[in-house]
């Protein structure tokens, strides 16, 4: 046997058939494969399928050592070349079966019948209805037990360390994007996108059919009107319903299209060319102009600082400047984060101090404060200084993610300190879970808990991040 397998690295590509190929997705320590819920059902079929526990487990930790190498994903096949610990390399599939022409075209069905199934799919998620009612139709999107067939060099029968290592990485995969799932039952992205289109435009052309009819038949006592029926076959080649394909239906003097009112798509187009091209965007300056100087020959009112009018008039320009450009937060801010922000722009030091009086912080507070804004802004600033209580189901999830973010034997032993914080036992480490169900990781600096990291979704992740900071010089 070769070192990849069975003639992995000659295996030749049909360029008919649609592929696609994922690079290598790096090493990841304590995070949970599968994060959305169609991505659990697929692990939930590998898992339920396997005899060998074992033979899980040294998957899952290739799959986190990054020992899965490029994916190839096509119609019922996976392939990736999985790495053993001592260097050994095997070519690893799995197969699932591909759906039917007539599976494809009721699937296809269901998914016009509702806008929010595609729309669902376009932001690359998978619907749960679509889901059911398939199942309900005899089809089976998502695979069940015994779906996911094994295929390695090492010559395993079942499910061995790399076809396993394979599928959890696919189960990453498949919280990015649920059309890898799809592909492999049949159909690429292009493909099943362009066949949604067209049976929208069908079903939308087959709808207004009737209507166009039932007014060509009472408009002149029931004479018949050639045009008319030219035109609802052009307005169905056109395939955008209202809109017709053709010179338009005679009707009243003056008006084009007819008694409808409507406008032919040729006399929208050529008017379009009558009206003058909008001007180009202006450029955006790439940083702000000078402020204008303060230090004239009149002196300043009583209560007025000529330097901290200039200061504010600066962070007035740059956040114009960044609102043309479209990259402005606008979040609103009160005078107490709007401070913080204002310190994380790293002022002289005598604006610092009085920023740090004006929102009732002493210097170290203000340090912490900027240094929680600058991983991430409000959030972040709301994480440090404010203890919400979450809600219930919020907090099980949160404990559910808490007991599954480590491997067994691995996982530190955390007590609650608050509501919403877990500090770590034996070190000056401590987890926090904000608003949003992200985890912000902290470390304990001269008595005070000090932001360490941005948020993680995971909390392995996010405690990881501790680490790596405590061996770091401090952030300014």
């Amino acid at each position: 046997m070769s070192e990849y397998g069975d003639g992995y690295g000659d295996e030749s590509r049909d360029e008919s058939v649609d592929e696609r190929t994922f690079a290598a997705l790096p090493p990841v320590r304590g995070s949970v494969f599968a994060r959305t819920w169609w991505g659990r059902e697929w692990l939930r079929a590998l898992e339920d399928t396997a005899l060998d526990g074992q033979q899980l487990k040294q998957g899952r930790r290739h799959a986190r050592a990054g020992a899965v190498g490029a994916v190839s994903v096509r119609p019922g096949r996976l392939t990736a070349v999985v790495r053993d610990p001592d260097g050994m390399a095997y070519r690893a599939d799995v197969l699932l079966q591909e759906l039917s022409a007539a599976k494809w075209d009721r699937l296809l069905d269901l998914a016009v019948d509702s806008a929010g199934h595609i729309a669902a799919l376009l932001d690359r998620e998978l619907p749960p209805h679509l889901v059911e009612d398939a199942a309900a139709n005899g089809l089976e999107l998502l695979p069940g037990i015994g779906d996911l067939e094994p295929e390695c060099g090492c010559g395993a029968w079942d499910h061995c360390p790399h076809t396993a290592a394979l599928c959890y990485q696919v189960a990453r995969l498949l919280d990015e994007d649920p059309f890898v799932l799809l592909l492999m039952r049949g159909r690429g992205e292009r493909e099943l996108l362009d066949a949604l289109q067209e049976r929208s435009a069908a079903r939308a052309a087959g709808a207004a059919a009737p209507e166009e009819g039932a007014g060509g038949a009472g408009g002149t006592h029931g004479s018949c009107q050639p045009d008319e029926s030219a035109d609802s076959a052009a307005a169905g080649r056109s395939g955008v319903p209202g809109v017709s394909g053709g010179s338009g239906v005679s009707g009243a003097p003056g008006v084009p299209g007819g008694a409808s009112g409507g406008v032919s798509a040729a006399e929208a187009f050529a008017a379009g060319a009558i009206l003058p091209p909008l001007p180009a965007p202006p450029v955006p300056f790439a940083a702000p102009g000078e402020p204008p100087s303060l230090d004239t020959e009149t002196g300043p009112g009583p209560g007025v600082d000529p330097a901290a009018l200039e200061f504010l008039a600066a962070d007035a320009a740059d956040r114009a400047r960044r609102m043309l450009a479209g990259t402005l937060d606008d979040t609103p801010l009160s005078p107490s984060q709007d401070a913080v922000r204002l310190a994380a722009g790293a002022p002289v030091a005598w604006i610092a101090v009085r920023l740090a009086e004006g929102s009732d912080r002493d210097r170290g507070g203000l340090e912490r404060a900027v240094r929680a804004w600058r991983f991430g802004g409000a959030a972040a600033l709301a994480v440090l200084e404010e203890e919400t209580e979450p809600t219930p189901e919020a907090l099980v999830r949160a404990r559910t993610r808490l007991a599954e973010a480590w491997e067994e034997g691995e996982r530190p032993v955390l007590r609650p300190a608050g509501a919403a914080r877990w500090t770590v036992d034996g070190t000056g480490a401590q987890l926090r879970l904000g608003a949003d169900g992200r985890w912000w990781p902290y470390r304990e600096e001269s008595g005070h808990w000090t932001p360490a990291g941005p948020a993680e979704h995971d909390p392995a992740a996010a405690l990881a991040t501790v680490t790596a900071a405590a061996t770091a010089p401090p952030a300014p």
